[in-house]
């Protein structure tokens, strides 16, 4: 039979039960291998009651201290009760100082303490007692979370100064470095909000103009990497320039939301709009294409393309590419069959090959082919090469690469660059 004794209004604090009889304090914590709760019990005295009752700061405390052993029993253990019943006199019933010293010698979570009022200061002092005298009863998640980011940011040497907070919580990642960006502005404080946004106003500036590309080959919205790292080497230097005294991590905040915006961008962008860039550079000469195409990839699929569709060839053969492309499917050929041409992508040794035939077969015998790769650089150099050949075929592609014949040569070519 049990029954409870005392419990205070926030579920998650330790509760007093009666249970056959005996006094024990109940507690919810860590998981089994369910993910379900946990819940561990260990008895305690009339004495220790009255403590718990009165006290909230003694409370907490052994609540705090009492924490890292549910952490030891793990999913499957058992609670060491011997070691939970020895927390009780030292926390419950000793003087201040005594408590202050008896933390200094055992774990306990700081966080669950901070999450209930804990004075930074004091805490940091081993002052344990003296921190908790203005505990509340309703814990404030978000400052312990708080309280956590930067205790990991000390451990690695970085102290933020005001403005560097600021910008972190501008962008949502004053907790967590790896949370996408976002704008809050209501996160940061009104008097700060100016010298913030000169920051963003700066990074802005600084990446005007640039873009950051799709990379069908990762998949539909994948994007560019390399785009990436150049916008963010942009930014990164302006802000750091414009604003000497900013931290790394407010400086990377800056440049991962210029990125991350510019990213969504191109993703929600038709994919005609995406390959305006690549046919714009294209040196093309005007030549427009007139026949059908064929799209196929390393597993045999294929799909075809006609010039009085709704779309342009290449943005058909990206949205093919970002639809089929994978680890295990990585060669990719765009045909001209009327005009006996075609070009062969191989995204898993950034080359490309360009196909004619010289000779058809006939009377059984096979066709000639003359064959000839170029090293391809990046998905901006695919791009551009799909897009000439596209609207002008193999021959426009003449002055688009340096095409070699002999594969040995090719092989060559391709190890000196990889060992770049």
């Amino acid at each position: 039979m049990r029954d409870i004794v005392f419990t205070r209004q926030s579920g998650w604090i330790p509760q007093v039960i009666s249970e056959d009889g005996e006094l024990k304090l109940m507690l919810g914590a860590g998981a089994d291998a369910n993910h379900e709760p946990r819940t561990f019990t260990f008895p305690i005295g009339e004495a220790h009651l009255a403590v718990i009752q009165e006290d909230l700061a003694r409370h907490l405390l052994l609540w705090s201290a009492v924490l890292p052993l549910c952490d030891a029993a793990g999913t499957r253990g058992r609670l060491d009760e011997d070691a939970a019943v020895a927390l009780l006199d030292p926390i419950l019933l000793s003087t201040p100082a005594d408590v202050d010293a008896f933390f200094r010698s055992i774990r306990w979570d700081r966080g669950r303490l901070v999450a209930h009022g804990a004075d930074l200061g004091l805490l940091k002092r081993g002052q344990v007692c003296a921190a908790m005298r203005a505990a509340t009863e309703a814990p404030d998640g978000k400052r312990a979370q708080e309280y956590h980011a930067d205790r990991r940011r000390a451990e690695r040497g970085t102290v933020l100064g005001p403005l560097d907070a600021a910008v972190l919580r501008y962008t949502g990642q004053y907790l967590h470095g790896s949370t996408v960006p976002k704008r809050l502005p209501d996160a940061v404080d009104p008097a700060l909000l100016p010298r913030v946004m000169a920051v963003i106003a700066t990074a802005e500036q600084a990446c005007a103009g640039m873009r950051i590309s799709r990379d069908p080959r990762r998949g539909k919205r994948a994007t560019d990497k390399r785009d990436w790292d150049r916008m963010a080497a942009v930014v990164d230097a302006a802000v750091r320039r414009a604003h000497p005294a900013l931290a790394d991590d407010a400086v990377r905040t800056v440049s991962f939301l210029m990125c991350s915006e510019a990213s969504d961008r191109s993703r929600n962008a038709p994919m005609e709009d995406d390959e305006e860039t690549s046919a714009d550079r294209a040196d093309l000469g005007g030549s427009t294409r007139r026949g059908p195409l064929s799209f196929t990839d390393d597993k045999g699929v294929e799909k075809k393309w006609l010039p009085d569709g709704p779309r342009s060839a290449t943005a058909e053969f990206w949205e093919f590419v970002g639809e089929r492309s994978a680890g295990d499917n990585e060669v990719f050929t765009i045909e001209d069959e009327e005009k006996g041409e075609g070009v062969q992508l191989h995204f898993y040794a950034d080359s490309l090959a360009r196909i004619t035939t010289v000779r058809e077969g006939r009377g059984g015998a096979d066709p000639e082919y003359r064959v000839e790769y170029t090293l391809v650089d990046g998905i901006g150099g695919y791009r551009n090469l799909v897009s000439v050949f596209v609207r002008g075929g193999c021959a426009a592609l003449e002055r688009h690469g340096s095409w070699m014949s002999d594969v040995d040569e090719f092989e060559r070519a391709r190890r000196r660059r990889d060992a770049r």
